[in-house]
C-alpha cells in the first residue's frame, strides 16, 4: 500500500508503545476517503501480535441512530466489542460493568472505526480503568470535535498523498503496478488530478479504467470530468447529510463561490444571512469537510464540491438555494421562473449557451434574496452571448457581482451599490461605471481587468474598506482618479498595461499597499511615489532612476519585476498572463544600479526585454529567484555569494551569454540545489555521463541524488509560451522510482540547457545498478538534442563529503571525525544510535539520509 509505512511511524510515535503503565486513547481524524480505516487496519495488523488481546470494531457509523434506549444501546456495542475480543460469539451482558471485569487485567489493543457519535465512546472506552496497563484504544473519526469533547487530544490528521504517491495508488489499481506504461503516462496524471490526490477516489478511479484501452480512458475521463463517480459520492454524501441544514447551506456556497476564499471574506459575503459563518466553518472543519489554512483561506476539496452540487441538484426547484444547471438558469433569467425566496446565488457559464439570450428585465428582481451572481465565459470565443435591457433591474441584497464580458457600456442605474462586497467585470465594454460619488462602504474588491473601452474610473473616497483595484490592461483610460491616493486599506493596485495612462495619485501614504504594477503603462514616465509596505513592484525601465531614489526605503519589496523596452510577444505578469501587440521605447539602461544589493528582502527579480544590459550587479543573499529574459548584450553571469540561498536561475533568450567552464562550474557545483535554464550548446562537461538523444544509461552502486542537465532546442514558433514541462523518468534495474519535472518558464527561440536536480535517494549495494533516465518534452515545438547526468554523493552543507572516483566507488576526501570509532545505524523507525557521541557530527542523520535501514561506519 503506498505510503503506508510513513502513516504507520507517525502512527507508532502517537501511541508511545514503550509506555506499559498508563492506557492511552489516540485519535485518526480526516475527510472520509482518505484512509483512516486502512491506517488502523494496519497498524492492528501489524501491532495486535504484541498485545493480550485486540479488538478492530468497524464501520461504527450510524449504530446509534435506532434501537433501544441509551442504556440498552450501549449495552449492545459492549456484547459486540467483548465477543470480537473475547473470540465468544454471541456474549450476552446483563450489566454495563461486564468490560471493566473481563479487561481490566488484560493489555488490549481496540480499534473503533468511523465513530460519529459521542454515546459509541461512552459505551466502549467511558474510562481507561476498564483496560490493563499497557492498553491502546484508536478512534478513527471524522469529526474532530466528537473527540476532543471526549478528551482526546492526541490526535493524527491524515493528509492527503503527495501528487506522485496520488498516482501510484491510482497506477496499482489502474495497471497493478506502481507506474504508467508508456502512452497512459498523461491520462494517469488527468485522472489523479480528477481525484484531487484522495484515496478513495483513485482506489475507485483506477478500478474502473482497469484492463481499458487508451481511447477508453479518453472517453470514461470526459465523462467523469463533467459528472461525478456514484460510489464515491455515496461515501463523500454522508458527512454533507448529517449536517444542520444552515451548515448544508454554508457547505452549498463554499462549494459553489467560495472555495479557496478567506474567512473574512465569507464573513463580509453573508453579514446579513442568518447563517452563524464562524459556528458553520468550525463545524464543517471539525468534520473534515473542509480544512482552514493558518492565513485562514478555506479549502473544500474538488470531489466534495461536487457532492455539494449534485445534493443541490437532487432538490425540488423551489427549495434549491443555487443554481449552476444551464437549463434551470435560461428559464429562471428568460421567462421571469417564480424562483423562491431561497435562492442566494447564481453561477451562469455563457458559454454552455448554444444560443444568444434575451434577459428578462425583472428576472433578476424577482429573485428578492440574490446575494451571488457569478457569470463567466469559459470558451472566450467572442461572441456575445447574453443580451442585457437597459432598464434591467438587479435584486437589492446583491453582495457579489462578478460580470464577465458585461456587455453594457455603462451599469444600470438601478443596481444598488451600497451591499456589494465584490464588483469584477473583466473583459466588459464598460466605458463608464457610475456618476459621483457612491455609497460603497462594504466594497472589498474592483476588477476591471481587460475593459478596453473603459474611459475613467469613478469616484472611490466612499470605498474606504476597498483592498483589491485592478485596471490593468484597461488601455483607453488615461487617469487614476485622485481619490485611489486617500483608499487607506488598500492593499493591490493593478495598473499593468494601461498604455495610454498619464496619470497615477501619489500612492505615499497609503499604509496598506503591498503589490504595485506599472508594467506596459507607456505613456507614465515617471514612477508614483510608493509607499514603504510595498512587497512586489513591476516597472518599467524609465522608472528606474526614481526607482534607485527610493530604495533604501522599501525594505519590505520581496519580488521586484523591470520590463525594458524590447517586451515579449507574450507576457507574464502576476497574476495574468497576456498578449502584447507592439515593442516599446525603453530606456536602453546598460546596468542594474548597485544599490540593488541594499533590497535585504529581495527574493524574486525578474529583467525583461533590456537589449543593452551588459552586467548585473551583486545582489543580496536573500534572492532565490533570477529570471533575466531577451537581453541580448548580456555576456556574464551573476555572482552569487558563498551562502546564497539561490533556488532558480533563468537566463532565456540572452544569446551573448557564454557558459565557460568556470562558470559552468559555479552554477552547477556551489549552486548544488539550484534550477537553471540558459542558453547553451554543450552539456558541460561536470556531467560526465553523457548521451546523444533523450535517454542514457549508467551503472553505479551508492549515490545520494543526481543533477541531470538537458539540451533542448526548438523546433517551430512555441504555440504557448507556458506550461511546458521537461520530465525525467529514472528506474533502477527496470523499476521506475522517480518522475523529476523542469518546467520552462517562456518561449526560446535558440538552443538551451535545462539543469535540475533529483530528490534525495540514498543507495548504496555492494552490486551496481543500471539506472536509465528517459527524458521526455510535454510540447512537440521543442526537441532533445543532448543528455547530461552527474552522480550526486551524500551531501554536507559546506563541503562535498563523498566524491565519485574512477572505478565508482565513494571516497570520504574532505570528511574528518573525531579519532573515536563511530558507527551510526538507522533503524526502522529513524532513530539514531551510536556506540560513541554522534553528536559530534556537524550534519545530523536526518540531513544526510533518508529514513531506510542501513549500517554506516566510518
Amino acid at each position: 500500500m503506498v505510503g503506508i509505512e510513513a502513516h504507520l511511524e507517525k502512527m507508532q510515535s502517537f501511541l508511545h508503545l514503550d509506555d506499559e503503565d498508563g492506557v492511552m486513547l489516540v485519535g485518526i481524524c480526516g475527510p472520509a476517503g482518505i484512509g483512516k480505516t486502512t491506517i488502523a487496519r494496519a497498524l492492528h495488523s501489524r501491532l495486535s501480535s504484541t498485545f493480550q488481546l485486540s479488538c478492530f470494531m468497524e464501520n461504527l457509523r450510524g449504530s446509534c441512530n435506532n434501537g433501544p434506549d441509551e442504556y440498552g444501546l450501549k449495552l449492545r456495542l459492549q456484547e459486540l466489542l467483548l465477543s470480537k475480543t473475547l473470540n465468544q460469539n454471541g456474549m450476552r451482558k446483563n450489566h454495563l460493568g461486564m468490560m471493566r471485569q473481563r479487561l481490566c487485567d488484560q493489555k488490549v489493543l481496540i480499534v473503533l472505526d468511523d465513530v460519529d457519535d459521542l454515546q459509541q465512546l461512552e459505551a466502549l472506552a467511558n474510562d481507561t480503568n476498564w483496560f490493563g496497563p499497557g492498553s491502546r484504544i484508536i478512534v478513527t473519526t471524522e469529526d474532530q470535535e466528537l473527540l476532543e469533547q471526549f478528551g482526546i487530544h492526541n490526535t493524527y490528521h491524515v493528509d492527503f498523498p503527495t501528487t506522485e504517491e496520488a498516482c501510484k495508488i491510482l497506477c496499482m489499481y489502474a495497471f497493478k503496478r506502481s507506474w504508467a506504461p508508456y502512452g497512459f503516462e498523461k491520462l494517469a496524471e488527468r485522472a489523479t488530478e480528477l481525484c484531487s490526490n484522495l484515496p478513495l477516489g483513485l482506489r475507485v478511479m483506477g478500478s474502473m479504467l482497469r484492463g481499458k484501452k487508451e481511447e477508453d480512458w479518453e472517453g470514461l475521463l470526459h465523462r467523469l470530468e463533467k459528472r461525478s463517480i456514484p460510489k464515491i459520492n455515496a461515501v463523500l454524501r454522508v458527512g454533507f447529510d448529517s449536517l444542520h441544514e444552515n451548515d448544508q447551506t454554508l457547505f452549498l456556497l463554499i462549494a459553489v463561490f467560495f472555495n479557496y476564499a478567506y474567512v473574512d471574506h465569507v464573513k463580509a459575503m453573508l453579514a446579513d444571512s442568518n447563517l452563524d459563518v464562524r459556528f458553520g466553518l468550525k463545524t464543517l472543519a471539525y468534520k473534515s469537510l473542509i480544512q482552514l489554512s493558518i492565513n485562514g483561506e478555506i479549502v473544500m476539496h474538488k470531489l466534495l464540491q461536487k457532492v455539494g452540487i449534485q445534493a443541490n441538484k437532487s432538490q425540488e426547484p423551489w427549495k434549491r438555494k443555487v443554481l449552476t444547471d444551464t437549463d434551470d438558469i435560461l428559464d429562471a433569467l428568460e421567462n421571469d421562473f417564480g424562483c423562491s425566496g431561497s435562492l442566494m446565488g447564481i453561477r451562469f457559464d455563457i458559454s454552455t449557451i448554444k444560443d444568444s439570450i434575451e434577459i428578462s428585465p425583472r428576472a433578476l428582481k424577482r429573485m428578492r434574496n440574490l446575494r451571488f451572481l457569478r457569470i463567466y465565459n469559459t470558451r472566450w470565443d467572442g461572441n456575445n452571448r447574453v443580451h442585457v435591457p437597459d432598464d434591467m433591474d438587479f435584486p437589492p441584497r446583491l453582495k457579489l457581482l462578478h460580470w464577465e464580458e458585461f456587455p453594457g457600456a455603462c451599469l444600470p442605474h438601478t443596481l444598488r451599490l451600497e451591499n456589494l462586497v465584490e464588483l469584477d467585470f473583466g473583459n466588459s465594454k464598460l466605458k463608464h461605471l457610475w456618476k459621483g460619488t457612491q455609497p460603497l462602504g462594504y466594497l472589498k474588491k474592483l476588477n476591471l481587468t481587460a475593459s478596453f473601452y473603459l474611459e475613467e474610473l469613478p469616484d472611490l473616497a466612499k470605498a474606504t474598506n476597498l483592498e483589491i483595484l485592478d485596471v490593468s490592461q484597461c488601455e483607453g483610460l488615461v487617469e487614476i482618479h485622485s481619490s485611489v491616493g486617500n483608499l487607506h486599506k488598500l492593499e493591490s493596485l493593478e495598473m499593468g498595461l494601461c498604455s495610454n495612462l498619464e496619470v497615477v495619485p501619489s500612492l505615499f501614504n497609503l499604509a496598506s499597499l503591498e503589490l504595485v504594477g506599472l508594467v506596459g503603462c507607456d505613456k507614465l514616465r515617471k514612477l508614483p511615489d510608493i509607499p514603504p509596505t510595498v512587497a512586489e513592484l513591476t516597472i518599467v525601465d524609465t522608472m528606474l532612476e526614481e526607482f534607485t531614489a527610493s530604495i533604501r526605503l522599501w525594505s519590505r519589496l520581496d519580488c521586484l519585476i523591470i520590463v525594458g523596452g524590447v517586451i515579449p510577444s507574450v507576457f507574464w505578469t502576476k497574476p495574468h498572463v497576456v498578449k502584447l501587440m507592439v515593442e516599446r521605447s525603453g530606456a536602453d539602461i546598460e546596468r542594474i544600479p548597485d544599490c540593488f544589493k541594499d533590497l535585504k528582502s529581495l527574493e524574486e527579480l525578474s529583467i525583461f526585454g533590456c537589449p543593452k544590459l551588459v552586467s548585473l550587479p551583486e545582489f543580496p543573499r536573500s534572492l532565490k529567484v533570477l529570471w533575466v529574459h531577451n537581453c541580448e548584450s548580456l555576456e556574464t553571469l551573476v555572482t552569487f555569494p558563498f551562502d546564497s540561498q539561490i533556488e532558480k536561475l533563468y537566463f532565456t533568450d540572452c544569446l551573448k551569454l557564454k557558459l565557460d567552464e568556470a562558470e559552468a562550474r559555479r552554477i552547477i557545483v556551489q549552486q548544488r540545489s539550484c534550477q537553471a535554464f540558459l542558453p547553451g550548446r554543450e552539456i558541460p562537461e561536470e556531467f560526465n555521463h553523457r548521451a546523444i538523444g533523450n535517454s542514457l544509461t549508467i551503472s553505479s552502486n551508492a549515490f545520494f541524488g543526481f543533477k541531470m542537465c538537458v539540451m533542448v532546442s526548438h523546433i517551430s514558433e512555441m504555440d504557448n509560451a507556458f506550461d511546458v514541462e521537461l520530465m525525467c523518468r529514472i528506474s533502477i534495474n527496470g523499476c521506475p522510482t522517480e518522475n523529476c519535472i523542469f518546467s520552462i518558464p517562456i518561449r526560446v527561440q535558440s538552443e538551451h540547457l535545462a539543469i535540475f536536480k533529483t530528490g534525495t535517494t540514498l543507495r548504496k549495494d555492494e552490486q551496481f545498478s543500471e539506472i536509465l533516465f528517459e527524458f521526455s518534452c510535454s510540447s512537440q515545438d521543442l526537441a532533445i538534442v543532448e543528455c547530461g547526468v552527474q552522480i550526486l554523493q551524500v551531501e554536507a552543507t559546506n563541503s562535498e563529503l563523498l566524491s565519485e572516483t574512477d572505478d565508482g566507488s565513494l571516497s570520504d576526501e574532505s570528511f574528518e571525525l573525531d579519532e573515536s570509532p563511530v558507527e551510526i545505524v538507522e533503524d526502522l523507525h529513524g532513530s539514531l544510535e551510536s556506540y560513541d557521541d554522534a553528536s559530534r557530527l556537524e550534519t545530523t542523520h536526518d540531513d544526510l539520509f533518508p529514513p531506510t535501514l542501513f549500517s554506516f561506519g566510518f
